[in-house]
């Protein structure tokens, strides 16, 4: 195997005509790899992408070959896959309004050119999802807002239509199963590329708790931060801190890094219904 790519998170093997997708307990914020590590991260990223491929799986085809066809030495945390031409455009969904959505909010009154009502909150539920796409930005560089038509610029009308709405319908049916565990998905990121036949296929990850904000519903309120079983958690630990979410990143105490193993278990298990071992 020859290594292709080692991104934040996931390293990337070329295995003939496969790709074989490494998920590492590499954590990120800010777009910075922290220094501590998450024990178990990539395994439970691994098994909740496969799960959810799953169900959503007549939605938009995706990139797995086969989860157990892979080196032993990455068992439980690779994924055999089909090559892509990713898209270079991060696919964001919002139905809360939260985070980067909420600061530009503040600021504009709209996200990522996204006009939305006066009045919303921390935590307000959105009066339907909206697609808020991103630039897929190189490690180190953080990833911008930007509004449907600079993604129409980027890859034409009929593939940015084909992009939101894979999106917002990834997003809808990701909603609806959670809210029926008990969690409510504020937002996700997907990533989509081009297959060897010309068909839009889901890659990377798929809502996990790095590629998503989960919430518990009993607890919701808007109007104020939510308990998230996701990095969140570790995003308030750094600004707390006074970290100026440039390189080098601080070591992470191991109390914050035992809660976050904690949350990823948890959330894990409410979705899918299994027992982490």
């Amino acid at each position: 195997m020859e290594l292709l790519h080692s991104g934040k998170v996931r390293d990337v093997y070329a295995d003939g005509e496969d790709l074989i997708l490494v998920a590492s307990d590499r954590i990120s914020i800010y777009d910075v790899v922290l220094p501590t590590p998450v024990p178990d991260k990539g395994r439970l990223l691994t098994a909740l992408s496969l799960w959810w491929f799953e169900q959503l799986a007549d939605l938009v085809p995706n990139h797995v070959v086969s989860a157990t066809d892979v080196p032993a030495e990455f068992a439980g945390r690779a994924i055999r896959c089909r090559r892509l031409e990713m898209v270079p455009v991060e696919c964001v969904a919002r139905g809360y309004l939260t985070g980067g959505g909420l600061a530009e909010y503040e600021r504009t009154g709209a996200v990522s050119g996204v006009e939305l009502p006066r009045g919303l909150v921390e935590a307000s539920i959105l009066p339907e999802p909206i697609f808020t796409p991103s630039t897929k930005a190189p490690r180190g560089e953080h990833d911008e807002p930007i509004t449907y038509q600079q993604v129409v610029d980027k890859v034409g009308a009929e593939t940015a239509e084909r992009l939101r709405q894979i999106t917002i319908d990834v997003y809808r049916r990701g909603a609806e199963l959670a809210a029926e565990r008990g969690i409510l998905v504020a937002d996700t990121k997907i990533e989509l590329g081009w297959a060897a036949d010309g068909t839009l296929v889901l890659g990377d990850e798929v809502l996990t708790s790095d590629s998503s904000r989960f919430w518990p519903a009993e607890s919701y309120q808007p109007g104020r931060a939510q308990f998230s079983y996701d990095k969140q958690y570790v995003r308030d630990w750094a600004t707390a801190a006074g970290w100026d979410k440039q390189p080098p990143a601080p070591e992470v105490p191991a109390e914050v890094i035992e809660a976050t193993r904690a949350r990823y278990v948890e959330v894990y298990e409410k979705l899918t219904g299994n027992t982490w071992a």
